[in-house]
């Protein structure tokens, strides 16, 4: 294929995709590629791969079902970074009674 016929595919395909991110599922490949592999990449880099055949665009329910999945890895991704935040002070048994004793003597 000549750099310009290439090219030229390249912005034409590319400006029929949808503004955004393009989600897309990749196909074999003889140096290596897996089938089935669902990724979103850029609108530019989804037209490369459409072009040279090495993956197609994702029907809209994949795109939903890897949406939904990305953001519930997300979503478990802060929790377990939140959970390691978690602060706590070791306090010994004699200043835990001291601070018991002055909590009291405030009360009453």
């Amino acid at each position: 294929m000549q750099t310009r016929v290439y090219w030229k595919k390249l912005r034409d395909l590319e400006n029929t995709l949808p503004e955004g991110d393009v989600v897309i599922v990749s196909k074999d490949t003889p140096d290596g590629g897996r089938a089935g592999v669902v990724t979103e990449v850029p609108r530019r880099t989804a037209a490369q791969l459409l072009i040279e055949g090495r993956a197609e665009l994702a029907t809209e329910e994949q795109a939903q079902k890897f949406r939904t999945s990305v953001a519930e890895q997300f979503k478990a991704a802060e929790q377990a970074a939140a959970a390691q935040r978690v602060q706590l002070t070791v306090v010994p048994e004699s200043e835990l009674k001291a601070l018991r004793n002055a909590i009291r003597t405030t009360k009453q």
